[in-house]
């Protein structure tokens, strides 16, 4: 589900006590101070702990709550401690087991990390290398053990048939070339926001030991093991089960139908085994990432004072806590369909405003190579743009694109994310420090 969602480095954690070398901060990108237009940089933290951050933290703890349900029957989304509580037609708070369940993991998680960067490293080492494990078990049981002769036949035989078409908006199916445009453009917020961490190294750059080799290195291995294993992954599915069952799998549980298929009975409680310590270390790694993005936000005067210090352990506690309970909070609010009288999770919505938001980020981002190369042509890049301009230039028209389209055909789950951002616009100007020069301070104060 979320395998991909840790920073690091061939599986392994790289990061250090922070404080130990300030020299590394000097080549950290600076999150909401100096630099150009620092309004955009605040603008992306108050996203991120708003919604992106927070909001996936309560997504995988409860995916985390869920598959453990399937071993513990107690576990449930209907069973409640505190019944469904109307705020509106379609909203709603409530607390079930499963939401407990998802609370106490971000509960345990937030203390361990603020026990030390160590407690977080062990366990983002023991439980990535753990889900790695597993996922590539997968991939091996469903191609050697799972090949099914009929389903490959059906799956590769006849590649270009259209199957199980549905309109992507009313009068535009898949089966026309724009349609098939928009299509693959529309499809592509699954896999963005399963990658969306993919740069959460970046957060704790102060704290990775020799970051000028281990951040790319982490970024660029990070990103093309899981992809790779997403493929592999795939062609699991595909040679184990029929286009059919894949398209209508329980609950969109391929994996977990595939390895029904290979062990009867059993492939539901392997899978949920598997899920639970992907989940499990996924949590981790968000929540050992974020606070650092608010410590940075806080020494600018640009978060709360409380965030931007360290406790005894070197870590940031009051930054961990925070997040812990906004990502808590939004483990509780429930939508309502009144037509099918059934419940969701607001996280759900949140998550689907998180990759419209991101795109806007990542595109102003990329864009800003360009506007340094231009305006300090001289200025040490210990850092290089892999393929600079080509590359950059082409991820700038690609998620261009993919933004353009989600605007206009998922309007009703992209503006809203849009929203978000613009809301913290007054936010900043509020807490924006009164004298120019406090930010200035804040840095020298760092080294």
């Amino acid at each position: 589900m979320a395998a991909d969602r840790t920073a690091h480095r061939g599986g392994r954690a790289v990061v250090r006590r922070a404080g130990r070398d300030d020299a590394a901060r000097r080549w950290t990108v600076r999150l909401s101070s100096g630099g150009v237009l620092p309004t955009l940089g605040f603008l992306y933290g108050w996203t991120l702990f708003l919604v992106i951050q927070t909001g996936t933290i309560a997504a995988v703890s409860v995916g985390f709550a869920r598959y453990f349900g399937a071993l513990v029957p107690w576990i449930a989304d209907d069973h409640y401690l505190i019944a469904p509580v109307h705020l509106s037609t379609g909203y709603a708070l409530s607390l079930s087991t499963t939401q407990v369940v998802g609370i106490a993991m971000i509960a345990l998680l937030t203390w361990t990390n603020t026990r030390g960067l160590d407690y977080g490293k062990i366990i983002q080492n023991v439980f990535t290398t753990a889900k790695t494990g597993a996922l590539v078990g997968l991939i091996l049981v469903g191609v050697l053990l799972g090949w099914n002769h009929t389903a490959v036949a059906e799956n590769f035989g006849n590649l270009w048939a259209p199957r199980g078409t549905v309109d992507i908006v009313p009068g535009l199916t898949a089966l026309t070339a724009f349609g098939l445009f928009v299509a693959v453009c529309v499809s592509q917020t699954g896999s963005l926001f399963s990658a969306d961490a993919w740069n959460n190294i970046t957060f704790t750059a102060g704290e990775v030991k020799e970051p000028r080799r281990n951040i790319p290195l982490s970024l660029a291995l990070g990103t093309v093991v899981v992809i790779g294993l997403y493929l592999l992954a795939n062609v699991a599915y595909l040679v184990t089960l029929p286009f059919d069952q894949i398209q209508h799998a329980p609950g969109d549980r391929v994996a977990t139908a595939t390895l029904n298929a290979i062990f009867p009975g059993l492939g539901p409680t392997i899978m949920a085994i598997g899920i639970m310590v992907s989940t499990f270390g996924c949590t981790n790694g968000l929540i050992l990432a974020g606070a650092r993005a608010y410590y940075a936000m806080a020494r600018d005067g640009l978060f709360f004072r409380s965030s931007g210090t360290l406790n005894g352990a070197r870590v940031p506690a009051w930054g961990l806590v925070l997040q812990g309970i906004w990502a808590a909070f939004l483990v509780l609010p429930r939508t309502y369909n009144p037509a099918t009288r059934a419940y969701g999770n607001l996280y759900n919505d949140l998550l689907n405003y998180v990759i419209s938001a991101a795109l806007i980020f990542y595109i102003l981002t990329i864009a800003g190579i360009f506007r340094l190369r231009r305006i300090r042509p001289d200025a040490d890049r210990p850092y290089k743009a892999f393929g600079y301009p080509a590359v950059p230039a082409l991820y700038i028209a690609g998620a261009a694109t993919i933004l353009l389209v989600l605007f206009i055909y998922r309007a009703a789950t992209t503006w809203p994310g849009l929203i978000i951002v613009l809301l913290g616009v007054p936010v900043y100007f509020a807490w924006k420090p009164k004298r120019p020069d406090t930010a200035t301070r804040s840095l020298r104060t760092r080294g």
